[in-house]
């Protein structure tokens, strides 16, 4: 029971995890949209953003997920072996 609330709690902090990295990049859209869009600048931004993304964004995701899929091979193997 304790594997399954475990895997349950990362399950969420995967989500929530996932949702601020959404968040801060919709932040960051607002922000630029309220500075004014030309079209010189979206380019400039879209190359950085594709430099930067994967950088910090895909390494953040990258993480959260492997976590996540090491947690529930865990409660998986547990289950198996301590079920009833």
């Amino acid at each position: 029971m304790t594997l399954i609330i475990a895997g349950v709690i990362t399950s969420i902090a995967a989500l929530v995890g996932t949702f601020l990295v959404g968040r801060d990049v919709t932040r960051q859209l607002k922000k630029y949209e309220e500075e004014g869009d030309t079209p010189e600048d979206q380019l400039a931004r879209s190359i950085d953003y594709e430099k930067t993304s994967l950088k910090y964004n895909i390494k953040r995701l990258s993480w959260i997920y492997v976590v996540l899929g090491l947690v529930v091979l865990f409660v998986s193997i547990g289950i198996v072996y301590f079920g009833n």
